[in-house]
């Protein structure tokens, strides 16, 4: 009996493939029903040639950015195939492409939710203005004032630089650390290039998780091999909220780089 997973795959399919569509989607494919393209094949077969697999993963980026996949989630993707045919890690030239090609696709192509971040899979200003909106809604109601209850937690890891494929792979790698530290659904947003900020409550525990959450951020740079792209060590800071909404939005308007 052929699986769902199975069929997905053209016959010609060589076992790679279907190695890499199982892993992916059992690890970091959110949509199992569209994980294959031609792309995919093509990229294997060039892995597997022992060929530059550059302009296949170039070919990958467009598909994935055509189908409107985040690019955080495309270069996982991709990194769980070299894994699955020995590398330890994906080779740089292969992500640049992959970067390069989905951003070839998204002018006209897609257009990013307004509520989420492409590049980073971080929500975007107008989401954390969102959050925002209803933490000083409950402070109303509570009547605890958001001064003394939350704050922005705020990371920044820029560089001077003009490449686009280094700005997705910076945002990618700080998006998927923040995420790690904070967990799925957590009030955070990439506010610019190396720039992020994260909603939490106040503790005593706040200033001693500064440290930690730059350590963090510096490994996992590190572990992806974007450590060079980005500030080292990374800004770590706590931005104080204002009374009322109205500055708090402006607070995050004067924060944003565009």
């Amino acid at each position: 009996m052929t699986s769902d997973l199975e069929a997905s795959i053209p016959a010609v399919a060589p076992g790679l493939l279907q190695t890499w569509q199982a892993t992916s989607i059992a690890s970091v494919w959110r949509r199992p029903g569209d994980w294959y393209t031609p792309a995919n094949e093509a990229l294997v077969e060039a892995l597997e040639a022992g060929l530059d697999t550059a302009p296949a993963a170039f070919r990958l980026g467009q598909a994935r950015c055509a189908a409107g996949v985040g690019i955080t989630e495309a270069i996982d993707d991709m990194a769980v195939l070299f894994r699955a045919a020995g590398f330890e890690t994906t080779p740089i030239r292969s992500i640049r492409a992959l970067c390069a090609g989905w951003t070839d696709s998204t002018p006209g192509t897609i257009a990013a939710p307004t509520m989420t971040d492409a590049e980073s899979g971080l929500g975007t200003a107008e989401y954390l203005s969102q959050r925002l909106a209803e933490v000083y809604g409950r402070a109303r109601r509570t009547g605890m004032p958001v001064t003394t209850s939350h704050a922005l937690v705020m990371v920044d890891v820029s560089v001077s630089d003009d490449d686009p494929w280094q700005r997705i792979a910076r945002n990618a790698a700080v998006g998927e650390a923040l995420t790690c530290a904070y967990g799925e659904g957590h009030p955070m947003a990439r506010l610019g290039d190396g720039l992020y900020a994260v909603l939490v409550e106040r503790g005593a525990d706040l200033g001693p998780n500064l440290a930690s959450l730059r350590d963090h951020i510096g490994r996992k740079a590190r572990a992806l091999r974007v450590a060079t792209l980005m500030r080292q060590p990374p800004r770590v800071w706590i931005e104080p909220l204002p009374a009322s909404l109205r500055y708090a939005h402006e607070l995050i308007a004067s924060l944003q780089r565009h």
